[in-house]
């Protein structure tokens, strides 16, 4: 009969110690990454810093583009250069303000109102419509011989007209013209009167606002415009 085999303690020990070497190459390999960390954290606060560097630089260049130009316009004044756009506007706007100073003054207009005269504005516009561009003495000859009762209305406030250049404006009868003269309505006036069979008939009373402006004759070079 052969020998039954027994446990020795050379096979076991190989067994045994398999688990320890895998052990040790995993612990191994683990190392690495915790020494690569520290680097990675020194890489992104380096970005960081970098970052507010980088952002400041381009402020910085806009201050100085700004301060280029302010120190460009200078320099030029004290060369004696010619001025710039804005230096062109301003100059051409001077030219422009003298003209406007030295346009010639307007004409004087004097006005003379006749207010709640009693006639419709309708038949005060059929004689004051031959009156503009004439001159007083000619609108006088054309009150006198219109056949007319508002006429007399009409004359009445060309003589206050008259009056009113002669003593407030010293304006000399014999260069005034009509400039305007023209008629509004006014307020009406409402009466009744009995009729027939008991009933009441309306009147309507018309008014009306007379009103004439007179100016100088213009002089013999001057526009036709009225000032």
């Amino acid at each position: 009969m052969s020998p039954e085999p027994t446990d020795t303690p050379e096979q076991d020990e190989p067994q045994a110690g398999a688990p320890e070497a895998e052990a040790k190459p995993a612990k191994a390999a683990k190392a690495p990454k915790a020494a690569k960390a520290p680097k990675a954290q020194a890489e992104t606060e380096a970005a960081a810093e970098e970052k507010p560097a980088a952002e400041k630089k381009p402020a910085a260049k806009k201050a100085a583009a700004k301060k280029a130009p302010a120190k460009k316009a200078a320099a030029k004044k004290d060369a004696g250069e010619e001025p710039g756009e804005e230096g062109k506007a301003a100059e051409s706007a001077k030219p422009r303000a003298s003209k406007k100073a030295a346009a010639p003054p307007r004409r004087r207009v004097v006005r003379a109102h006749a207010r709640y005269v009693r006639t419709s504005a309708r038949k005060a516009r059929m004689v004051c419509r031959h009156l503009p561009g004439k001159s007083v003495q000619e609108a006088r000859a054309i009150l006198a011989f219109t056949p007319r009762e508002v006429a007399g209305a009409w004359s009445k406030l060309l003589e206050s007209a008259v009056a009113n250049a002669e003593s407030n404006h010293e304006l000399l009868e014999d260069d005034l013209i009509v400039r305007e003269a023209y008629a509004d309505e006014g307020p009406t006036i409402k009466r009744f009167r009995p009729r027939a069979m008991g009933r009441a008939a309306p009147i309507r009373k018309r008014t009306s606002h007379l009103t004439i402006t007179l100016t100088p004759r213009p002089e013999p070079g001057a526009s036709k415009k009225h000032g």
